[in-house]
């Protein structure tokens, strides 16, 4: 039998759960990167108007405080829920054409020599291809967020 590759078989031959999809929060994804930044350049960049773009859309007027609700151009909804600068956001996230929002959580964690890693995670996803949709999502913030730092003279190039 040929299995699909979000499908792995247990050692006892019993066909297991597809990747990245838990009991409690439906399907889930994690992308994290280590930025030559500090932590409070991280959580600045990230939190301005053109690093929300990279991960919310344009929503002009969002105040980060718990209870906010956004709208942006491009479609995405949700609510703040958590906002503890400068390093965690905790809100409802929801795309155009999305049955119910997940649950997305941005954190900034000091990292070894002064940087910062910069780190999704989305829960409640409602399948495998809204996981796999998401991972390239955030890991394009992620590369969108380095090269806003490197265009803002952030990131020194040695």
């Amino acid at each position: 039998m040929v299995k699909s590759g979000t499908e792995q078989e247990s050692g006892n031959g019993q066909q297991a759960k597809p990747v990245g999809l838990t009991a409690a929060a439906g399907f889930q994804i994690g992308v994290r990167r280590t930025l030559p930044l500090s932590v409070q350049e991280a959580w600045s960049l990230l939190v301005s108007p053109e690093g929300m773009k990279l991960w919310i859309g344009k929503a002009d007027g969002l105040d980060l405080k718990p209870g906010e609700t956004f709208a942006a151009a491009e479609g995405v909804t949700g609510e703040l829920g958590v906002v503890k600068p400068p390093e965690q956001l905790r809100m409802r996230w929801q795309r155009p054409g999305w049955n119910h929002p997940s649950t997305l959580q941005i954190r900034v964690l000091p990292a070894a020599q002064g940087k910062a890693t910069v780190s999704f995670h989305q829960e409640k996803l409602e399948d495998m291809h809204a996981r796999e949709t998401m991972k390239s999502h955030w890991e394009g913030a992620l590369e969108g967020l380095r090269a806003l730092a490197d265009r803002t003279g952030k990131i020194s190039r040695n």
